[in-house]
């Protein structure tokens, strides 16, 4: 006897043996068992689905010798002439094949006749949506009121093309595609009936690649048997497929958890070879991720379709998991835009690239910050430079440059103030660097400050912070100051001298800031003066940002917290801690009541692991809810701003110009406009 493929030989015999489709098989079996029965029915669905099974068990069921019920004998005539296809009352019609109005008309000239052997005459039309308009014309009225011993069973997998007359005159069914679970047992129980060796992974591979389709899956089981020479194995199954080796996929993951650029690179080196479909490759790497991302909300439902279940749990406990929600969604949209790439290699090798380069926000560096020197410093932005180092003053942060020997304004990439001299400066010996005092008669704005004179405590320009608030250097309050670059003038008149300024009250945070500094701030909230008095220490300005753990005092951490790497809720908590104690490798930190609730496990173990990074050494961080005796670094920033601010109104108060147009114009100063212009 020749060989019968599978497909064939194990075509369900009974409603029964149908794997899957539970809710056709339902409606089906009541009517036949209630003998409720339509004259048509329309089965829709993918290829291999079962629609014509149904179809062919329906009819077995209507013309079994036994009666009309949901369970044929399958002994009788009837019942052995349909399932070999020779039953003379099942009239099978290829409609791709027989499209044209008279093969319709020939078809329905036998309608009236009585079925010759069995109990009704049953039309199948496979393909029906081929027919033409014609055609579907002449069937609308045989097909709404056909003789009581006719059943039309039609079958598409297309049914928006067919008429809404043809549909709204038939009982519609739609099949659903197979779950790749489902397939696999059914191929498990089919290769143990024919005594087929096999490997589990071999079979998930099949019944993916067959899209759905219970007939594709059996059609591949047929050919990996044949590829593998009487048995199935995953080797031969993924070259038999053409698919990649799954293992690389793992190999990629890996290394993006490792960070590890040329690991990755490699990968897809070898990847190439296999001359892959790279949109396949990422669509693998997404279903990892997303059985990694499942892992890690529930381990149990990790499923082991691919015998892989240990290493997606393992790792599922490597990956952070903003880290891979970020993966996933990069992976997702490189996706959409590989059709796009001039090369699909490239296009992959960009979608990696793209998940090494980026991290969520508050993710800790990865390594210890790079050192940079105070002049390479002072040309990069306060984001990019950790830690911060201080600014030099051969390199002020501030546009205010020392005076020129005659009015000029210099072109330059970005505008700069007019310099002017100082008329009746004198070199005095005391090191004083101050602004000098604007005397040109340029005109300036109300809402500038080109030339700002010194205020106190502010001594030299270095003291002068940037005014971002993520980089903001702490003032000298011990007295300590840099000689003026040569051809700094001397403290204009009517300015106070460096014995003044140090005789200043160093609390400024307790201190009340002048009423016009404060009218002019009104975007300032709250200040450090406004801030209830706690007897804070204020933070002294002890040189360089630390690197070393053993060189970290208290006085560090307002200018400290905003250069470890935090961002985000986590960031402004620890901008709202104070370092109240440092001892070995210990740091403890004090909270307030508010910020108990937020200060939860997660922002504590990211604060305590940007620390980590930053040192290089493992630290151990103590979290207390006590009075902070120390200046917090927003604090530190809120005071720094006033500070500046105060500065910034007081040079435009005392800048000859301004004068100038007050008393010639009448003009008024609109503080609130006042910022500083660095």
């Amino acid at each position: 006897m020749s060989y019968q493929v599978l497909a064939r030989k194990w075509r369900p015999k009974r409603f029964q043996e149908m794997v899957g489709q539970e809710h056709v098989l339902k409606a089906l079996v009541n009517a036949l068992d209630d003998d409720r029965l339509h004259h048509a029915y329309l089965f829709t669905g993918t290829r291999g689905v079962g629609k014509t099974s149904i179809a062919r068990l329906f009819a077995k069921s209507l013309n079994c010798e036994t009666g009309v019920s949901s369970s044929p004998c399958g002994e009788c005539s009837a019942c052995r002439e349909i399932a070999e296809g020779r039953f003379v009352d099942l009239i099978e019609v290829d409609a791709a094949s027989r499209t044209k109005v008279e093969d319709t008309r020939e078809l329905l000239e036998n309608v009236q006749y009585a079925p010759t052997h069995g109990r009704y005459k049953v039309y199948l039309i496979d393909e029906v949506h081929m027919l033409s308009t014609h055609s579907f014309n002449a069937l609308l009225k045989t097909l709404e009121e056909p003789p009581p011993h006719v059943k039309f069973l039609l079958a598409t997998t297309d049914p928006q093309k067919l008429p809404v007359t043809i549909l709204s005159r038939c009982l519609q069914f739609n099949l659903k595609n197979m779950i790749p679970e489902r397939i696999v047992d059914h191929l498990k129980f089919v290769l143990g009936e024919e005594a087929v060796p096999y490997e589990e992974p071999a079979l998930w591979l099949l019944a993916r690649s067959a899209d759905g389709s219970m007939r594709d899956a059996m059609s591949l089981t047929d050919q990996a048997i044949a590829f593998g020479a009487g048995e199935i194995n995953e080797a031969d199954a993924r070259a038999m497929l053409g698919t990649i080796d799954q293992r690389l996929v793992y190999r990629m993951l890996e290394c993006l958890v490792e960070q590890d650029a040329q690991g990755l690179l490699d990968a897809v080196r070898d990847l190439a070879q296999f001359s892959p479909d790279y949109n396949t490759v990422l669509g693998d790497l997404i279903s990892l991720l997303h059985r990694i991302a499942v892992g890690q909300a529930l381990p149990s439902a990790v499923d082991n379709s691919m015998g892989d279940k240990e290493l997606v749990q393992e790792l599922a406990g490597r990956l952070r998991a903003e880290d891979l929600q970020l993966f996933y969604q990069i992976a997702l949209m490189g996706r959409k835009d590989l059709p796009f790439v001039p090369d699909a290699r490239e296009g992959l090798e960009m979608v990696l690239l793209r998940m090494l380069a980026f991290r969520p926000a508050g993710a800790a560096p990865s390594g210890p910050p790079a050192k940079l020197d105070s002049a390479t410093s002072a040309t990069l932005p306060a984001e990019s430079v950790q830690p911060v180092a201080p600014v030099t003053a051969a390199q002020p942060p501030s546009p205010i440059a020392a005076p020129a020997p005659a009015p000029a304004v210099e072109a330059k990439p970005e505008p700069e103030p007019i310099q002017r001299p100082e008329p009746n400066a004198q070199p005095q010996p005391q090191p004083v660097q101050q602004a000098p005092a604007p005397q040109a008669p340029a005109p300036v704005m109300p809402n500038t400050a080109p030339d700002m004179a010194p205020a106190p405590p502010v001594h030299s320009m270095d003291d002068i912070p940037p005014w971002e608030d993520a980089d903001i250097p702490a003032d000298d309050y011990a007295g300590g100051h840099q000689d003026l670059p040569s051809g700094a003038p001397e403290t204009p008149p009517g300015k106070k001298s460096e014995p003044e300024l140090i005789a200043a009250p160093r609390e400024a945070a307790s201190a009340p800031v002048p009423a016009i500094a404060a009218e002019a701030a009104p975007n300032v909230v709250q200040s450090a003066a406004e801030v209830p008095a706690q007897n804070l220490k204020i933070a002294q300005d002890l040189g360089d940002l630390p690197t070393q753990l053993v060189d970290l005092k208290e006085d560090h951490w307002a200018r400290l917290a905003t250069s470890i790497g935090l961002a985000g809720m986590t960031a402004s908590l620890a901008n709202n801690l104070s370092l109240e104690q440092v001892s070995d490798a210990t740091l403890v930190f004090h909270y307030t009541p508010e910020q108990k609730t937020l200060l939860n496990d997660v922002q504590r173990n990211r604060i305590t692991d940007a620390l980590n990074n930053y040192f290089a050494v493992l630290v151990e961080v103590e979290f207390k809810q006590d009075t902070q005796s120390r200046e917090t670094p927003s604090l530190y920033q809120i005071r720094k701003r006033k500070e500046r601010l105060a500065l910034a109104v007081e040079s435009i108060q005392n800048d000859e110009t301004v004068h100038r147009l007050q008393e010639h114009f009448d003009a008024e100063i609109d503080l609130a406009s006042v910022e500083p212009i660095d």
